[in-house]
């Protein structure tokens, strides 16, 4: 994990930033799309424990993480777990099946954004009811692939209702929160509004009309620190932003 020096007055700053910037974006945002207060995810992959309680002490409480062993292995910090007792724990990457047990049993996870077929919403379902402590639903919200790459995980957007009906249906102690995308990367806001944001906004309201859901309770996790705030203009009601408040990572290898 990274050890890249960063004070506290760094991460105070960045969260002031980016609360300031998402007030901003919530300002100019039209008023015909549901106005839910944006949710910051703080994303947290390869930085280190220190800077997390650092953020939690300067009041943030969702981190979002890519990877099943580090999520575990930071959920099972004992300085987290004495420091940082309502942290929320997102889970934002690829989860493979043999690595579910390890997501869900790691202390304060709050959600699984990243649900993309009916196998493994099947399998998060079965295993929840083994290791929950209560009687919670697990919190999940359907990857849609906006973009249609092939590296990115995700239904195609005319199969999310599909998707997001089975959940609702089969998968009893799962609790359907929202969709969520990854998107294109450094998409030019110039050419207009992101595609894939547009897709995952359609995608809403087809699901919401469609299951006759209340569209301010279908929530949306798109936009990461080049784009949160174009996000929440056009309607994201979670947004997961790493080095706006934690500074840039090492370029990988």
């Amino acid at each position: 994990m990274s050890d890249v020096n960063t004070d506290e007055g760094d991460i105070m700053y960045g969260l002031k930033t980016v609360l300031a910037q998402i007030e901003g974006a919530v300002a100019r945002r039209s008023k015909d799309l549901p106005q839910v207060t944006p949710k910051l995810v703080a994303v947290s992959k390869i930085k280190p424990v220190s800077l997390i309680i650092q953020a939690y002490e300067a009041g943030q409480r969702h981190f979002g993480e890519n990877y099943v062993n580090e999520l575990a292995e930071k959920a099972h910090n004992p300085q987290i777990i004495e420091k940082c007792k309502e942290i929320k724990w997102h889970f934002i990457g690829h989860l493979q099946t043999n690595k579910i047990n390890k997501c869900l049993g790691s202390p304060g996870l709050y959600i699984v954004e990243t649900v993309a077929s009916e196998r493994l919403a099947d399998n998060l379902n079965k295993q929840w009811v083994k290791i929950r402590k209560s009687d919670e639903k697990l919190n999940i919200m359907v990857q849609v692939n906006t973009s249609a790459e092939e590296a990115k995980n995700g239904v195609e957007p005319s199969q999310a209702t599909n998707l997001v009906e089975y959940v609702i249906k089969k998968c009893t102690d799962l609790n359907f929160k929202g969709l969520m995308t990854i998107g294109q990367y450094d998409y030019d806001t110039s050419l207009g509004p992101n595609p894939d944001f547009l897709s995952l906004v359609k995608c809403r309201q087809e699901v919401s009309e469609k299951l006759n859901l209340d569209i301010n309770d279908v929530e949306l996790s798109m936009g990461m620190s080049t784009d949160f705030e174009h996000a929440i203009e056009l309607g994201a009601t979670t947004v997961r932003v790493g080095s706006k408040i934690f500074g840039a990572r090492p370029p990988k290898n």
